[in-house]
């Protein structure tokens, strides 16, 4: 089975590279769009940190996206490679594929087989169910980028609701900054040397199913995930001869069940939200929720514009040998406006608090578009009245600005 699930993933990569192809010499459209990104990360406080590199950040973004569709509407080929070059953080330059398949619609049935990025989830200050892909945490820490992940899903859809089903084969570490970078724990983190609690290590084949419907006003999710869990536990590593003093930590991947429900209720103005998970694999088994609701005040002072006020708990009760979480018992508090203009012009803008020591962290993000071709993003990042006893500590002196630029094609 192994072998085979393996063949057919490997199989759908190679056919996006092969030409001609069977699948792609048919009549269908093809569209090649992407976009060139300048990105600039300022820092203003000083490496916390020996070994981290300066207070500014420039960094250069690929994304490429290739697309072709049957006239039928019934076969789709996608490829969407990622490619980054810093120019501080060995680490931070990398090179992912984020799609890359192949897609079947028959009558009642979809299948996919290739690399591809699944998002669940309806809350807007942390993803509790969205455990198919990994993080790619050298882009941010925020856990918004996602790593490709092979798969095999087949999905139907029917009058009681959608399911999908996935095979995963191969596991994906988690990235994070290397020496040279920001955004880091005090220990560089050893990912040439993970630990895994499965004997397949990452070649562990991962299971995931999802039921997905709504009932009038409401929309309901259900999903159910056994594998290896994208969250690592770290294990210090002691220095040659010194078993005091340590060096560096090594990612440990434990083998989960990992059951989830997202609810969204729309009611006019709002949207009343709600995501749990019940987990078992990581110490002893664990809950953990984010539910909230966002108003939004349409055509503000009779103009074109949109203001949403977002309001969330964050509540979790893992033990101290799960991988570590800021958000025991943490508020969110925050606002979404957007101008509704031809330019897209939107703000984002919050804190999370911690309802136990005070910790604070924000976030404020604007996006416009430039013509057709163009887009700027700005977005800040800050850590305030950190308390020591707070994994939010590691970045305290990590307060940002990233400036983006964007060419699209």
């Amino acid at each position: 089975m192994r072998t085979l699930i393996r063949a057919c993933a490997l199989w759908a990569l190679v056919s996006l590279a092969a030409a001609p192809h069977p699948l792609v010499a048919v009549a269908g459209e093809t569209d090649l769009s992407g976009s060139v990104d300048l990105e600039w990360r300022l820092f203003n406080e000083d490496p916390a940190v020996p070994g981290q590199e300066g207070n500014s950040q420039g960094s250069l973004v690929l994304r490429p996206e290739w697309e072709w569709e049957s006239e039928d509407r019934k076969r789709q080929v996608r490829f969407a490679p990622f490619f980054r070059l810093d120019e501080r953080d060995d680490e931070r330059t990398h090179f992912d594929l984020r799609e890359g398949y192949i897609q079947w619609i028959f009558d009642e049935w979809e299948l996919l087989a290739g690399v591809n990025k699944v998002f669940w989830g309806v809350t807007e200050s942390r993803h509790l169910v969205d455990v198919i892909n990994q993080v790619d945490f050298v882009e941010d820490i925020d856990e918004e980028d996602r790593l490709g992940q092979p798969m095999i899903l087949a999905a139907t859809q029917r009058s009681w609701g959608r399911v999908e089903a996935f095979l995963l084969p191969g596991f994906r570490e988690r990235t994070f900054p290397g020496e040279e970078g920001r955004l880091r724990f005090p220990l560089v983190v050893d990912t040439d040397d993970p630990l895994y609690t499965s004997g397949a290590e990452d070649e562990r084949i991962d299971g995931a199913l999802r039921w997905s419907h709504y009932f009038g006003d409401w929309d309901v999710g259900v999903s159910w995930f056994h594998g290896t869990g994208r969250e690592p536990r770290f294990v210090p590593v002691p220095a040659a001869g010194d078993p005091s003093t340590f060096v560096a930590l090594r990612p440990a991947y434990d083998v989960i069940h990992q059951l989830g429900v997202d609810l969204q209720y729309t009611r006019e103005a709002w949207l009343w939200k709600l995501e749990t998970i019940g987990r078992q694999g990581q110490g002893r088994d664990f809950a953990a929720a984010v539910a909230g609701f966002e108003y939004t005040f349409y055509q503000l002072g009779g103009g074109a514009s949109d203001l949403g006020v977002l309001l969330e708990y964050l509540w979790d009760d893992r033990d101290l040998i799960a991988p570590f979480t800021v958000s025991e018992d943490d508020y969110f508090v925050g606002a979404r406006w957007a101008r509704n203009d031809t330019q897209d012009t939107s703000v984002l803008g919050g804190v999370i608090v911690d309802a136990g020591d005070g910790s604070i962290a924000g976030l404020l993000e604007f996006e416009r578009r430039l013509g057709d071709r163009f887009k700027i993003e700005a977005e800040a990042r800050w850590f305030s009245s950190v308390d020591p006893e707070n994994p939010l500590v590691f970045f305290e002196q990590d307060s940002f600005l990233t400036l983006r630029f964007a060419r699209y094609f």
